[in-house]
C-alpha cells in the first residue's frame, strides 16, 4: 500500500529505516517529538549498524508529514535514505516510545 493508494483519512502503518548521521545527533528525540504533535503510535530505535528504525501508525496523511521529516532530520543530522514500507494499521500501540537498540 502507497500513501497514494488510500484515503487520506485512513489509518496505516509506517515501517521505516533511517540512513545517514542519524544516531548521537537528537534523531530519536525528534521523531517522538514528531511523532507525538501528528498523533502517531508506535516506536523509534537505535540498530546495530547505525540506522534509525521507526514503526508508526495513525491517520495516513499524518504519517505522509512524518515521512517527509524523516527525510530531513534535526538540524545536526544528514539523512541519506529513508527506505519504507507502507502497511496496515493494526492499533496494537498506545503511545510513541523509544524501544532499545538492536
Amino acid at each position: 500500500m502507497t500513501p497514494t493508494e488510500s484515503n487520506p483519512l485512513t489509518r496505516a502503518r509506517l515501517h521505516a529505516f533511517v540512513e545517514g548521521r542519524v544516531q548521537g545527533v537528537g534523531f530519536r528525540a525528534f521523531v517522538i517529538d514528531n511523532a507525538v504533535r501528528l498523533q502517531l503510535t508506535g516506536w523509534v530505535r537505535n540498530t546495530w549498524n547505525g540506522e534509525v528504525e521507526v514503526l508508526a501508525e495513525g491517520l495516513q496523511q499524518n504519517l505522509q508529514t512524518f515521512h517527509n521529516l524523516l527525510r530531513e532530520g534535526p538540524p545536526a543530522a544528514m539523512v541519506t535514505l529513508v527506505r519504507q514500507e507502507w502497511q496496515t494499521y493494526t492499533g496494537e500501540f498506545g503511545q510513541f516510545q523509544v524501544r532499545f537498540s538492536v
